[in-house]
């Protein structure tokens, strides 16, 4: 996404991710409030909720400003690591270093490079193979060089090393190391390392954060990021970089996890969608913050470790950040929920309003969520019916070729022949629109074929891209550019439409089904290009065709437009059948239910 949202959902078991997505259970509760036949607000019998602590403290206060601030300014540099292979690992033009016995030679570089490495069918020096044997009679104009009968056009490898023409970045991995002819696969490899560390980040950090706390695994994400970044900038062979890219990938995982969980769970609902979009266009913007470091940080060792210091500052600032009072709450932590809340009023200047706070308070406004947490769903859920099973068949196809076909494009910009730091820009700018269009399509016409369009029309560009000669760059580029918008498009309606489709009871394991299968398409995605190396036209044929026929499958979801979130399984299995299911909406919920629509919609831009 690759957008914010694409960072923030990672965790298999989502933290309180019903807060994110309001449910039936919530539009029950903001209905308790809400004053029906004739009864006043200020009745006896109306029930206190969380929401009504954080509105007591200040909802919206100086701290909830300061707080988010904060926690999104380290959202602008991941979008740094998550794309920094477009630029640390560019491959520069080379060709195979001359003959030994030339280095005391009086030729010209140019002379040297004649009759040194041939040329490809292009009419470029090949970038693999050289001459046996100088051949001193290509200097000879014509052809009458004494030596022309004796020179040997055998080929082989270069054996003395290459020679890069740097022209964009002064030092990259590749000239570094040498990851080019027969290591050239090795970039690939390491940007799927890079995202095997995403995806075991999400696990473990995931898991981490609901047991100890968000503030604590956020401070060890922002500390890891910053040594490990350190440590791949200092590395001396590749493999080490590949480990500590590896770290990196762990430590964005965890990042995105709890910044997102402080984020929403420190914020009134109303305010959340605000919030969310600001957040997810901080990582938009932080695309263009990659292209504007690179254009003047050309060595790949300083430009990996300008993205990486500042989460030492950030991993500083976040000692100052509250833990989160729900999890507190819910994890047996009353008291210290207590003193958190009443620390945020002071912040606040509200402190006669936090001192009113008490442990019988807080525990009678989380009777709702503890309720929610008496039974254990697992995984195995999503598969034990059969419109379930359906469905998450359909949505894991979606997820996983729409961040195949998005990281297939957004990881290979030099392929397009324009230049790199334009394109940077180009695809990161034309997340905004994207999510605009594609806000304004489910609101009008339905999740089910805005998902469903923006996959195959993201796929169709990508096959048309194909029948594009190399030469028409302009053309090409423009089909690029639409094709990665209609994919950023589909992640932010992923995100939404797969919210509205699972059951509350399994939300966070269905949540977190998909985003693991959006990982595994991240990291297959540059091993695909790989097999460019022996039919050109495969990768696009593959990136292409992925999207369509996850675009057919989509066809096979349930429409939620309008319609209330499932509380059950048997909700699910009931929707469309004509059945009233349990969590059917009254009349008197209608308002509420409408007002929910349209802020889960606005939660995907």
């Amino acid at each position: 996404m690759e957008d914010a949202a694409i960072l923030l959902s990672f965790d298999p078991r989502p933290p309180l991710l019903h807060h994110r997505l309001p449910t039936p259970s919530n539009i029950r509760h903001h209905q308790d409030r809400i004053p029906v036949g004739g009864e006043s607000k200020g009745q006896s019998n109306r029930r206190m909720a969380f929401a009504d602590l954080l509105e007591q403290v200040g909802s919206t206060g100086r701290f909830q400003i300061l707080h988010v601030m904060l926690l999104c300014i380290p959202v602008l540099l991941m979008a740094s690591h998550n794309l920094l292979q477009n630029f640390v690992a560019m491959v520069p033009p080379h060709y195979c270093s001359a003959h030994s016995n030339l280095s005391q030679s009086q030729l010209s570089p140019e002379e040297i490079l004649l009759i040194t490495v041939p040329l490809s069918e292009a009419g470029k020096p090949q970038r693999c193979q050289r001459y046996v044997v100088p051949q001193w009679h290509l200097l000879d104009m014509n052809g009458t060089s004494t030596s022309e009968e004796n020179y040997d056009v055998f080929l082989q490898g270069c054996a003395d090393g290459w020679s890069y023409n740097m022209t964009g970045m002064t030092s990259t991995i590749i000239s570094e190391w040498h990851l080019v002819c027969d290591l050239r696969s090795l970039k690939q490899m390491g940007q799927t390392i890079y995202m095997g560390g995403v995806l075991v980040g999400a696990v473990i950090f995931g898991g981490l954060s609901d047991r100890y706390g968000r503030r604590i695994l956020l401070m060890i994400s922002n500390l890891l990021m910053a040594v490990s970044g350190t440590c791949a900038a200092f590395s001396p062979s590749f493999p080490l970089f590949c480990l500590f890219r590896f770290g990196c990938g762990m430590a964005l995982s965890g990042l995105g996890l709890n910044t997102f969980s402080l984020i929403v769970e420190w914020i009134p609902t109303r305010v959340r969608t605000l919030t969310g979009t600001a957040t997810g266009y901080c990582y938009t913007v932080g695309q263009l913050i990659l292209a504007a470091l690179a254009y003047f940080i050309t060595d790949w060792r300083w430009l990996t470790l300008a993205v990486s210091l500042p989460f030492y500052i950030f991993f500083l600032i976040s000692w100052w950040f509250h833990e989160s009072s729900r999890w507190l709450a819910l994890n047996n932590k009353p008291e210290q929920a207590v003193k958190t809340l009443k620390s945020v009023a002071r912040f606040n200047k509200r402190p006669e309003e936090g001192e009113k706070i008490d442990v019988k308070m807080l525990q009678e406004s989380m009777k709702k969520e503890l309720s929610c947490s008496k039974r254990t769903y697992n995984a195995l859920d999503l598969f034990r019916t059969p419109k379930m099973r359906m469905m998450i068949l359909c949505l894991s196809a979606t997820w996983l070729s729409t961040s195949f076909a998005y990281y297939g494009l957004a990881m290979d910009l030099q392929k397009f022949g324009v230049d790199i730091y334009l394109i940077q820009v180009i695809f990161g700018a034309v997340d905004i629109p994207a999510k605009v269009v594609i806000t304004v399509c489910m609101s009008f016409i339905g999740r089910r074929p805005s998902q469903s369009g923006a996959l195959i029309i993201a796929g169709v560009t990508i096959l048309i891209n194909l029948l594009v000669p190399n030469d028409k760059q302009t053309v090409r580029t423009c089909l690029a550019v639409l094709g990665k918008g209609c994919l950023a498009a589909s992640f932010n309606c992923c995100y939404l439409y797969s919210g509205e489709l699972f059951p509350t009871i399994i939300r966070q394991s269905g949540m977190g089904w998909v985003s693991m299968m959006a990982r595994v398409g991240a990291m297959v995605a540059p091993i695909v290009q790989l097999t460019g190396d022996y039919i050109p036209w495969l990768p696009g044929l593959i990136y292409g065709g992925a999207p369509i026929l996850s675009g057919i499958a989509a066809v096979f979801l349930p429409e939620t437009l309008g319609t209330h979130l499932p509380d059950t399984i048997q909700d699910v299995e009931d929707r469309g059948s004509g059945k009233r299911s349990k969590c059917q909406a009254s009349t008197k919920e209608a308002v509420i239910l409408q007002d929910t629509e349209v802020d889960l919609l606005k939660q995907a831009v």
